[in-house]
């Protein structure tokens, strides 16, 4: 859930052609996201949520489909973006997994995340990346709690369409997921409290958490901006795959999102599409 949060806020990257483009453009729109209610439930929800679309193609700072990143530290073959992502709450009355249990809190994850190009095509339109993030987790409330760390090292290929699909960009994500006991504990583990005949206690450990795969595609138009994903998820061989909370071992999520371009500056700088 947490990942496809972040993916309706950019949802493909593919690399394009240069051009003389706004130094930043502001806009605001809406998404809908069918997805299970944690990793491994078997229920879900859908979900309509506000989306926001903010570019920004400074010299030392840019932020776009690709991230956010420092031109502190990019060179033509090593970046240091920001690396965030976010999770939805769970109300545990809703869930029969989690019943008389306590509720799961929205959550943040933010940390940093090197990535290497590994192949980029000679016009520039195709792009092979190693990416290594790592993301501290806390709950979003008064009193934010540390749930934890997440890593998401993946290989990402961005394409620009051709032909009928050029304005098309295209994303496609696989790698694994890890995630320490902290985390793990917090979203599979059973305290002896909350144990019943049904759903006995567990310890949850860290380690592996899975393996997921996305697939991604946008289009900026005149004035407005789609994109959709499609992601599937698998938790065979998990740290917690033992965990009574894990229902389901392998699920699909995906998401549409629609937004207009309220604004951009008046100033143009030469960057990618």
């Amino acid at each position: 859930m947490r990942a496809a949060l972040c993916v309706l806020c950019a949802l493909a990257a593919g690399p394009a052609a240069a051009g003389e483009l706004p130094l930043w453009e502001l806009g605001a729109g809406v998404g809908a996201l069918a997805l299970p209610d944690y990793r491994g439930s078997d229920e879900g929800r859908g979900y309509v949520l506000p989306v926001p679309y903010v570019v920004y193609r400074g010299k030392f700072l840019t932020a776009d489909r690709r991230g956010i990143r420092s031109a502190l530290f990019d060179t033509q073959r090593v970046e240091l973006n920001l690396s965030a992502s976010a999770s939805l709450p769970v109300n545990s009355s809703r869930n029969e997994a989690r019943a008389d249990m306590p509720d799961l809190r929205p959550s943040l994850e933010l940390g940093p995340s090197v990535e290497f190009t590994l192949w980029r095509s000679r016009e520039g339109r195709a792009l092979l990346e190693l990416r290594l993030p790592a993301r501290a987790a806390f709950t979003l409330e008064s009193s934010p709690e540390n749930i934890g760390w997440v890593a998401t090292p993946n290989l990402n290929l961005d394409l620009a369409g051709r032909g009928a699909l050029a304005g098309w960009n295209f994303g496609l994500l696989a790698g694994p997921v890890y995630g320490n006991r902290r985390h793990h504990e917090y979203f599979y583990g059973v305290a002896p409290q909350f144990a019943t005949p049904a759903r006995p206690a567990f310890t949850a450990p860290g380690g592996y958490a899975g393996l997921q795969l996305l697939a991604a595609a946008s289009r900026r138009f005149e004035g407005f901006w789609v994109g959709a994903f499609v992601r599937a998820d698998t938790l065979r061989d998990a740290a917690f795959e033992a965990s009574p909370l894990v229902k389901r071992d392998t699920y699909f999520a995906a998401g549409l999102a629609v937004a207009w371009i309220l604004g951009t500056s008046r100033e143009r700088v030469d960057a990618p599409e």
